[in-house]
């Protein structure tokens, strides 16, 4: 199946609740419906956030899996390496409002964590207030994610049947401004130095899959850089969820990547290029690993998410190769039965 570009506005389903055909393909802003239905304990919704700066990774995401929703924060600062994680499970989604398109809000609120995305138009406001989150001490983050200038995305369907399908919207290098607190202190963001990653997914899933997602941004001789990979879940679809994004121009990569990297020990050196070209060239250098495990009822889940630094080369559409050399980001391996 061709990679074709999506120019118009689409719906993700059919009537019967099936995938569009007219919905696969990619496209540089978020074009696609996610008008979900039927399929019941198959549908798959999430906001997954991430922030970096010098100084701190904070992520926070929203999910819903059909019968429970999952909410989960970590921190790490990047000098010390102290990292907190914590997450809340809620049957049925209680407490949980999250629609099926990107820019629209999405909230949650249990007794003592409240979250919200709020979009306003031309910017994105993440408040997150969780108690006891670490020593007993409350984390707190206020943010604002702009999107006031031209900035592509990279958003993909990826068609594994006429029943399971999945649509992503990948929006990595926005500029951000705000501040975390937690117990380790308070740290600010600011566009200068600072940039956020939204995964956005819906779909319906297969119960048992596995996937590779890396994702890195920072200024390259003064150019606004963002990478977006994918391994594993998208091989013999047809389409890909590879791509870099420079001064919020988006330049597609259709080739299937190898993921090179040790599953007896995370924290060796990754390799990370094409298949059949030199179009992506990278190395990635682990300096934090993330492990999560979740065992309840029917969700099994497994990740590791490893914190670190790109370098090599990106081949831009134009010919120009991009050399970049200590991106921060992160590459994971994870495996999920939900």
């Amino acid at each position: 199946m061709a990679s074709e570009e999506i120019i118009e506005p689409v719906q993700l389903c059919n009537r019967k609740g099936n995938i569009n055909q007219k919905s696969v393909g990619w496209s540089r802003t978020p074009l696609t419906s996610c008008n979900l239905n039927g399929s019941f304990l198959r549908k798959k919704k999430w906001n997954y956030w991430c922030f970096t700066s010098d100084e701190l990774l904070f992520s926070i995401t929203l999910s819903h899996l059909d019968y429970a929703a999952v909410v989960f924060a970590y921190v790490l600062d990047l000098e010390t390496l102290n990292f907190k994680e914590k997450s809340v499970l809620m049957p049925l989604g209680k407490g949980l409002i999250i629609p099926d398109n990107v820019w629209e809000s999405a909230y949650f609120e249990k007794s003592g964590i409240s979250v919200e995305f709020v979009e306003m138009g031309d910017a994105t406001r993440i408040h997150v207030s969780w108690d006891a989150f670490h020593d007993q001490q409350k984390l707190e983050a206020h943010l604002l994610v702009d999107r006031t200038y031209d900035h592509d995305s990279l958003n993909v369907v990826i068609p594994w049947s006429h029943k399971r399908f999945q649509y992503t919207s990948k929006q990595v290098a926005l500029p951000v401004r705000g501040e975390v607190k937690w117990s380790a202190g308070t740290y600010s963001f600011q566009p200068t130095y600072a940039f956020a990653t939204l995964d956005f997914g819906r779909g319906k899933w297969p119960y048992h899959a596995r996937w590779n997602w890396g994702a890195a941004a920072g200024f390259v001789n003064n150019n606004r850089v963002g990478v977006n990979f994918g391994g594993q879940w998208t091989t013999g679809t047809g389409q890909t969820e590879n791509g870099i994004i420079v001064n919020g121009h988006l330049h597609k990569i259709n080739d299937e990547l190898d993921w090179l990297y040790d599953r007896h020990n995370y924290m060796k050196t990754w390799v990370i290029q094409t298949s059949h070209s030199d179009r992506v060239k990278l190395v990635f250098d682990p300096i934090f690993e993330r492990v999560s495990k979740t065992n309840s009822g029917p969700v099994k889940s497994k990740v590791h998410q490893i914190i670190g630094h790109y370098s090599g080369t990106v081949q831009l559409h134009h010919g120009e190769e991009l050399e970049f050399h200590k991106l921060l980001g992160w590459a994971e391996d994870h495996e999920a039965k939900w």
